[in-house]
């Protein structure tokens, strides 16, 4: 699916790298990912990066354009490398990833052709690394001046982040996504002393602008708040290939969702079958269609009916 590149309707800000895993190495990035989904599912989204001038930069940049992401506004920084990430899969599926530092997406700059991309799109779309670094971080926050409705994917990566961060970062959010387990720190960073998830989100409605706040719970699904409703989806049960991505695919159905003004328990149905359906693929960014996706729901809907 090859989309328009001068007005995306969804801006994604962030990093752009190769996932180098025991037996195979894979273009991702969580924003990358999330705009690989959008496009996907019939929403066109660009990405704001940098990567280096180099194989690995060229390498992202083809893979880009094979899958119809625009590259318009990913910079070429002659001075630092393209990301590399060394990521490992435990028997259980889960990832862990040493991200190493210095890289181009660390020095982000703020031109002008992002500032108006930002500006026109109907979302924007950030993380918590991507600020890890002063120059990025610095580009982020100037961007977030520009942006209509901003979508804070808080992401957690030991040590790339602090309390105070995410605090800054949560100011901006118009929708914050987790999951259980970020919940609980940023509750801790809080002081906050509620007994429940759902006294921990009013906590941060009564503290943040934001209006939205979905929480993913892997295996056992997710849920959505909204300042005056409370929306849980149990799991689409599939056999998991690999968990790298689905998180990334689930924020691209929702917000894909969203932006079709769909009800909240259709944005979160179709966001928790996404992440299952990835999950059921190997890698972030796996060859699929909209149709084929409609499909999988159809089906493994029927067969819970059964």
């Amino acid at each position: 699916m090859n989309m328009k590149s001068s007005n995306p309707t969804v801006v994604c800000f962030g990093e752009i790298l190769w996932d180098n895993l025991p037996t195979r190495r894979n273009p991702g990035g969580a924003p990358m990912n999330v705009a690989y989904h959008l496009n996907r599912l019939g929403v066109n989204a660009a990405i704001i990066s940098a990567l280096g001038d180099d194989e690995p930069g060229r390498e992202l940049l083809r893979f880009l354009k094979d899958k119809g992401v625009s590259a318009e506004f990913v910079q070429v920084d002659p001075e630092h490398q393209t990301s590399e990430v060394s990521a490992s899969v435990s028997q259980d599926h889960e990832v862990s990833y040493v991200i190493h530092s210095d890289v181009a997406w660390d020095y982000i700059l703020a031109d002008e052709k992002s500032k108006e991309a930002v500006a026109h799109a109907s979302a924007f779309v950030f993380g918590s690394l991507s600020a890890r670094n002063l120059e990025s971080r610095e580009t982020l926050f100037s961007l977030l001046a520009y942006s209509k409705y901003n979508v804070f994917d808080v992401n957690l990566r030991a040590p790339h982040y602090s309390p105070e961060l995410i605090k800054q970062l949560m100011q901006h959010a118009d929708l914050l996504k987790v999951n259980a387990s970020e919940l609980q720190l940023i509750a801790e960073w809080h002081n906050c002393q509620a007994t429940n998830e759902l006294e921990i989100i009013q906590i941060l409605f009564s503290q943040y602008k934001m209006t939205d706040v979905v929480v993913t719970k892997g295996s056992t699904g997710a849920s959505l708040y909204t300042r005056n409703a409370h929306i849980d989806s149990p799991a689409y049960q599939v056999p998991v290939q690999d968990t790298i991505g689905s998180g990334d695919s689930f924020l691209a159905a929702l917000l894909a969702k969203k932006l079709s003004h769909a009800s909240v328990e259709d944005a979160l149905d179709h966001a928790v079958a996404m992440g299952a359906f990835i999950t059921g693929k190997s890698g972030a960014c796996p060859e699929y269609n909209q149709h084929e996706f409609e499909r999988f729901m159809k089906e493994t809907k029927a067969k819970l009916r059964l």
